[in-house]
């Protein structure tokens, strides 16, 4: 027992004592460590000192440097200002010499403002007396003697103008005379189209004369459901054999021959059959526009056409103008617009096309108000044609002011080319008669002119003037004159060839 207890002693006394030797340890080595860091700041305070008295002798140096050159800018700067300021000194003591010297000149133009305003007042008081000394010498106030001399000038620059337009024309005419014969020719030799002449009455033939009375049919029913039904007037009188059906739409009228041949060759004529006659009628009569349509366009050499423009240009099969009929007439100034168009470098296909097209308005002229060109133009236009097409469908009789395309011209004189070779077209003798007389009224209508003869079947008027009202170079005017007023008066086909004829007589007796 005595033993653990001095071996616990013992052993309280060596941890004690190791424990103040380890702390004298530890605090030796501390000292040591303190003492070493002091050594280092103060080494690296020595070294911040250094370094801070060599960076202020830099920026020294650097501000230095700086200080110069900003005084050096600074000074040219101001050499460059007074430099500046004595040049524009200069050039305010030049501008106020400059504006000297213009008031001085503005003083002397306004002085001599004054002096030429006196002067053109003395000018124009000695210009109205001798005004007034003319006018007395002459016996004529300066109105009067302005007009003598406007009247003295207008007519010899007519003269001279009228003298030149014959020269030129003359040379013009030769010329196009010759190379439009050769082309003309061209044309039609290779254009051979036939020529149909309608008339506004058809002829329905019968079997025999009882055939008339069941027309009639009893009190007169079956006549009056006929005409009713069709639109048209049916004529029986005393031709033999014959019913004559008249009206001047012609597809009523076609319609109506069909339908009262197939009720001449059926029998059976009544009221009901012969409605469902008619309709049955309409309905081949459009399938023959369709059909006629379709024909057209090919032999034109046309494909591509819009269906509804077929169908409009198959009711030109049943229209006639001046006893031509319509649809064979299109196809031949189509065929002339192409080969004119060929000849002379155009573009064939739409001459060929609106040389087909340019009367379809005609189709359509009783049903909408305006020229048939103008309605054929707007037709044309609302199925997608091109705008040439358009322009020369519009501008075939001239309707417009100039034509709008080389194309327009040779549908234009296709036109003219077709109605008006001999055997195209004819006229009744009423007709042609009035034409005449129409044409020598116009004539007539002239002061000057002593007759006037219309020959030729109306295609040229000549005309006798007077030789001592009219001039040789007054008469190239009053021909240009008739031209425009038969143009802008008369409906006409083909051209009118007006001539003016002078004769001058000298006469003499010996005794």
């Amino acid at each position: 027992m005595l033993t653990d207890l001095l071996i616990a002693f013992f052993a309280v006394i060596l941890g004690a004592s190791t424990f103040s030797l380890g702390y004298l340890v530890r605090e030796r080595k501390f000292r040591q460590k303190m003492r070493a860091a002091g050594e280092t700041a103060e080494r690296l305070l020595e070294d911040a000192k250094s370094r801070q008295r060599e960076l202020l002798l830099e920026a020294r140096d650097e501000a230095l440097k700086m200080k110069t050159a900003a005084e050096s800018e600074i000074r040219d700067r101001r050499a460059e200002l007074h430099r500046q300021e004595r040049r524009l000194q200069q050039k305010e003591e030049m501008l106020d010499r400059r504006l000297e010297t213009l008031d001085r000149r503005e003083r002397g133009v306004t002085e001599k403002e004054r002096q030429a305003e006196e002067i053109r007042q003395q000018l124009e008081e000695h210009k109205k007396a001798r005004i007034r000394e003319l006018e007395r010498v002459a016996q004529l106030s300066t109105e009067e003697a302005r007009d003598f001399l406007l009247r003295e000038i207008e007519q010899e620059v007519r003269s001279d103008a009228a003298r030149r337009v014959r020269e030129i024309e003359a040379e013009a005419r030769e010329e196009a005379d010759r190379k439009a014969r050769s082309v003309v020719t061209l044309a039609i030799q290779r254009c051979a189209a036939d020529q149909v002449a309608d008339v506004t009455v058809s002829v329905v033939p019968l079997p025999n004369e009882e055939m008339k009375g069941r027309i009639i049919g009893r009190e007169g029913r079956n006549i009056r459901a006929l005409e009713a039904s069709t639109g048209v007037d049916v004529i029986i009188d005393d031709t033999p054999d014959t019913v004559t059906l008249s009206g001047f739409d012609p597809i009523r009228r076609e319609v109506a021959r069909i339908a009262l041949t197939k009720l001449v060759a059926d029998g059976r004529i009544h009221p009901a059959r012969i409605e469902e006659v008619v309709v049955k009628a309409r309905q081949e009569v459009d399938t023959i526009i369709k059909e006629e349509g379709e024909q057209a366009a090919i032999k034109a050499g046309i494909h591509g056409l819009h269906p509804e423009l077929v169908k409009v240009l198959g009711r030109l099969k049943f229209r006639t103008s001046y006893g031509q009929n319509v649809l064979y007439h299109s196809i031949e100034v189509a065929h002339l617009s192409a080969a004119v168009a060929a000849e002379i470098g155009a573009d064939v296909n739409v001459a060929r096309a609106a040389g087909l097209l340019h009367d379809i308005g005609k189709a359509l002229s009783h049903e909408v108000e305006g020229p048939h060109a103008l309605v054929g133009a707007d037709l044309v236009k609302r199925y997608g044609k091109s705008p040439k097409i358009v322009a020369a469908v519009a501008n075939h009789h001239g309707e417009l002011d100039e034509p709008q395309s080389i194309e327009a011209i040779i549908v234009q004189a296709a036109d003219a080319i077709s109605g008006a070779r001999p055997g195209a077209r004819r006229e009744t003798v009423e007709n042609y008669v009035r034409r005449l007389e129409a044409l020598e009224t116009v004539a007539n209508s002239f002061s000057g002119v002593e007759r006037s003869f219309a020959i030729q079947a109306g295609r040229e008027v000549r005309i006798i003037v007077k030789p001592d009202e009219i001039d040789d170079l007054s008469a190239v005017r009053l021909a240009r004159d008739i031209v425009k007023r038969i143009e802008e008066t008369l409906e006409y086909p083909g051209q009118i060839k007006v001539t003016v004829l002078r004769e001058t007589r000298a006469v003499d007796f010996a005794r």
